[in-house]
């Protein structure tokens, strides 16, 4: 059969991993697509350096691949925002298929990008755009169609993963072990996008669109980052019988969606708890199948190839039976129609337990005051540890609530952290069960 041509745009590590599986599997990809998959074209600044592309027609410009006649497919893996989305936009109306790793061009621009595709009739698929290797986009839009999702928990960042997972190890601060993760290339020279959430918070976006079947809305998602978490922190959890895991989470309430990812505790018991390292892991609730869990490498170059690769069988299968894309890109159809209209929640309004860490000075009366706050928003205390403080010393007081809202917490932080006897800015973490009652 005629094979299908693909243009690859972007030979670093993902883009060089997925020249790399396509070239060495060729005989078994060809075989699984029912035609070959042969790579006509490549764009490049620099090239990855277990990438040998001799003999292959190279450029440096992008949207000559994009207007490459020979191209059926372009895989977009220069990642970003705005050249990505033209060089997308411009494939599509060129009548070519898309394949992308690129969370944030889907997050920000996969509603329009989606209806450009309708519109002309091609598809688009991203699966390595979540997760790496991990099929979790296939797996929720497929696999878990009979179900309604009640809720998507997962560590969505590796580098954020590797971090806290260090700190609980090792006893080490967060800046220390940041650091290392830079030096071993887990994190880039700028961690922003990883340690805030912002990935995760792209992440999220995406699964939870197709999870609940609503248009993609990432300027709604709730992001805080693990730059204030201490190895104190990490220990206090300990203790209580949790661990600190940067989560991105969404839950289908009556009053919405909640599309939020901060640090959370989560119960040692939890599996989740146990993802250790640059891992990623993505537990799924649904009404029927019950909770599943999706696990593996959530970053790097052969992991995600694996992802953009399957894609592109998905495509040349699509191609071969001549007929629009038969799963929606989100898993709804009608992804505009009322049923689709469900509100993403004000943080404030999401309920949830809190862990506290404050540093007080040691005097009579600081910790019934602060009690009496809480009180006064009507959030009990679940547990109270208190540590012993010598001579001149400030006292770190551990807390956790039972479940009450964010704009409640918000109120009784910020008027414990007004009291003279409290010294700096209160530590807060929310704590989730993430059990099948939930």
């Amino acid at each position: 059969m005629k094979p299908v041509r693909v243009g690859i745009c972007g030979l670093g590590t993902v883009g060089g991993g997925t020249f790399n599986v396509l070239t060495r599997n060729a005989d078994d990809i060809s075989r699984r697509a029912g035609r070959p998959i042969v790579i006509e074209q490549v764009a490049h600044r620099s090239i990855h350096p277990d990438c040998d592309i001799t003999g292959i027609n190279a450029t440096s410009d992008v949207f000559e691949v994009a207007n490459n006649p020979n191209v059926d497919v372009l895989v977009e893996l220069i990642g970003g925002y705005d050249i990505a989305r033209e060089l997308v936009l411009t494939a599509i109306e060129n009548g070519k298929h898309v394949v992308t790793a690129n969370k944030a061009l889907i997050a920000v621009h996969g509603n329009e990008i989606f209806r450009a595709a309708h519109k002309k009739g091609v598809i688009v698929a991203f699966e390595a755009a979540v997760a790496g290797g991990i099929p979790v986009i296939k797996s929720l839009r497929e696999g878990l169609g009979a179900n309604r999702i009640e809720w998507v928990a997962g560590i969505i960042n590796g580098t954020g993963n590797y971090i806290l997972t260090h700190m609980r190890d090792e006893g080490r601060a967060f800046e220390d072990v940041l650091a290392e993760a830079q030096a071993l290339g887990y994190a880039e020279s700028d961690p922003t996008f990883d340690v805030e959430g912002i990935d995760a918070a792209h992440k999220l976006t995406i699964l939870a669109s197709i999870a609940y079947g609503v248009p993609l809305q990432f300027d709604k998602a709730f992001t805080e980052g693990i730059s204030r978490i201490t190895a104190e922190d990490v220990e206090q959890a300990d203790n209580l019988g949790y661990v600190i895991k940067h989560l991105g989470i969404s839950k289908r309430t009556d009053q919405g969606l909640e599309l939020r990812v901060h640090p959370t505790l989560i119960p040692k018991e939890r599996l989740l708890a146990n993802v250790h390292g640059v891992k990623n892991a993505i537990a799924v609730m649904g009404d029927a199948v019950g909770p599943t869990l999706y696990y593996g490498a959530g970053a790097g170059a052969e992991p995600t190839a694996s992802a953009v690769v399957a894609d592109l069988l998905d495509v040349a299968r699509d191609i071969a039976t001549d007929h629009h894309y038969r799963v929606p890109y989100l898993a709804f159809s009608g992804i505009d129609d009322d049923a689709s209209q469900l509100p993403i929640m004000p943080m404030e309004d999401i309920t949830t337990a809190y862990y506290l860490r404050l540093l007080a000075v040691d005097r009579p009366g600081v910790l019934a005051r602060v009690a009496t706050i809480l009180a006064e928003q009507g959030i009990s205390i679940e547990a109270l540890i208190q540590k012993e403080a010598t001579e001149g010393e400030l006292v770190p007081i551990i807390l956790l609530t039972h479940r009450t809202k964010e704009k409640q917490m918000n109120d009784a932080i910020r008027e414990i952290e007004s009291m003279a006897d409290i010294a700096g800015p209160v530590t807060r973490i929310r704590v989730e069960s993430l059990s099948e009652g939930e």
